[in-house]
């Protein structure tokens, strides 16, 4: 059976390290994973593929005319026999960043791609905008649970109750928010906020990671963690991590907070 995720948070807030070191830490267990990069920095899969950029689904499309289109260009190997996708962004000031998801979304279905036959699909989803094409991953055709990387610094919070009201406003009503992937920036009264936060929109924080340097010294050599440094205690809370979203079946309904209620919580205004 194949799980189809979807991570998403604010830009910076560490959910490509985290969605990465995820998909390293089942492919190391022998699950087949694809992983797809929804975010205009194309980034997302650097880490399984030694610290190299792939093409982008739109680059490519801007290379090479449609009738020659072979999905073998677009789906790169990586670590453990993890395969990688990058959506990559339009040139600046010209186009939409998430109408390129949509496009291809829609080019990788086209050609044939064969989700069912992967155990894990895992979108890693930009979510500083929710607009139309950032919120395609959100569709339950597209994913069957939403996780969202946030910290407990205030904008990453905002970020992350917008990522809500996006689940909630597009008619999704079925419990299928996964949970709160607490990334640590050791600030003070993180915990507190973050709490607060779980608290206000009844939805679970189920797992907290540390603030690390091995994570800094894994991305200096193009590596996971789980690679670098796979005895570390946050490279197992990542591999327990991994596990927990592949057998969840316990999901959760979106409910975001108003601007005003949000500062109020988690700010203690």
């Amino acid at each position: 059976m194949t799980r189809k995720i979807a991570i998403y948070g604010k830009g910076g807030i560490g959910k490509s390290t985290i969605s990465s070191n995820i998909s390293y830490a089942l492919g190391y267990e022998g699950k087949k994973v694809l992983q797809i990069g929804c975010d205009p920095k194309h980034d997302s899969t650097r880490l399984l593929l030694n610290g190299k950029k792939i093409e982008p689904v739109l680059e490519y499309m801007r290379r090479v005319v449609p009738n020659n289109y072979k999905l073998s260009d677009l789906i790169f190997k990586g670590a453990n026999d993890i395969d990688c996708v990058e959506v990559g962004g339009p040139e600046p000031g010209v186009g939409c960043a998430g109408r390129g998801i949509l496009l291809t979304l829609e080019l990788l279905d086209d050609m044939g791609i064969r989700y069912e036959d992967y155990e894990m699909v895992l979108y890693d989803v930009l979510g500083d905008v929710v607009c139309g094409g950032f919120a395609m991953p959100l569709r339950k055709e597209n994913s069957d649970a939403v996780y969202i990387v946030t910290s407990g610094e205030f904008m990453s919070i905002y970020a992350a109750n917008n990522i809500l009201r996006g689940l909630s406003n597009y008619g999704e009503k079925d419990r299928r928010c996964g949970g709160i992937i607490y990334n640590s920036r050791g600030l003070m009264e993180e915990d507190k906020r973050i709490q607060r936060f779980s608290d206000a929109v009844e939805l679970p924080v189920i797992v907290k990671i540390p603030r690390d340097e091995l994570f800094a010294k894994a991305e200096k050599l193009g590596r996971c963690l789980g690679e670098d440094s796979p005895e570390s205690e946050t490279a197992q809370i990542l591999t327990t991590l991994g596990r927990k979203i592949l057998t969840q079946t316990e999901y959760y309904h979106a409910k975001p907070m108003e601007d005003e209620e949000l500062e109020r919580v988690v700010l203690g205004l």
